[in-house]
């Protein structure tokens, strides 16, 4: 994991969790080799800072279940079971399709058209080579149509699934051919939404999510997913 240092004008408490769990986030820790285990005093060497606030910011990480702290063995990033994972797809695609239903009522024109601002950037051949780009692209589509469902809790309630997802959608979208049948998907979810088609908008959202719950309990299946990072350090 690499980290810029923070600035020592900054109050260190939330803004060393925040560097953490971003690092984090961005991490691909379901590669089979990825390294999980976090070394606190290159940590705080990359941050320049001391053990304290590195360690308050590790305790607020292991409550957002991010990461698991061993006794005597380290701090592990958490890496989700195969069944949590699938677990959470679902939730995940129950709580975003209501918001796609909210969102054909309580949207504006030019909130939806952001949506089409986003995807119209992979219209082209080459969207499949650009992985990377359309990952970070993907997240910020979805988290703008529980945005613009205006319902405050169901947003929050999201963003706490999709804190584990990511990590996953990270990975799967380099599998197959995910990028393409994405950008298919999130043409025919703006439509619906263009349409005013509550109950259209909501069928596209969840059949997309529960896509990625098909492919992952296919091709996933044959991966060892232990629940604790740290379960295999003996």
């Amino acid at each position: 994991m690499k980290l810029r240092p923070i600035a020592s004008k900054f109050t260190l408490k939330d803004h060393v969790y925040d560097r953490l769990r971003e690092a984090i986030l961005e991490m691909d820790i379901y590669d089979q080799n990825a390294e999980l285990r976090l070394d606190e005093r290159s940590l705080a060497e990359q941050l320049n800072i001391s053990r304290t606030p590195l360690r308050d910011a590790i305790a607020r990480l292991e409550s957002d279940g991010l990461v698991t702290v061993v006794p005597r063995k380290g701090v592990f990033v958490q890496r989700k079971s195969l069944e949590e994972i699938l677990e959470m797809i679902v939730a995940w695609a129950a709580l975003e399709s209501m918001a796609a239903r909210l969102a054909v009522d309580n949207a504006t024109d030019t909130e939806i058209a952001t949506l089409r601002k986003i995807a119209s950037k992979y219209n082209d051949e080459l969207s499949a080579t650009r992985i990377a780009e359309y990952s970070d692209d993907n997240l910020k589509f979805h988290m703008h149509i529980l945005e613009i469902s205006h319902c405050g809790l169901l947003k929050t309630m999201a963003e706490g699934l999709f804190l584990h997802i990511q990590a996953v959608r990270l990975r799967s979208m380099w599998e197959g051919d995910r990028v393409k049948r994405s950008v298919v998907d999130h043409a025919e979810i703006i439509e619906a939404l263009e349409r005013r088609d509550a109950e259209e908008a909501a069928e596209r959202v969840r059949e997309h999510t529960m896509q990625l719950h098909q492919h992952l309990r296919r091709t996933w299946g044959r991966l060892e997913l232990t629940r604790n990072a740290a379960a295999n350090t003996g």
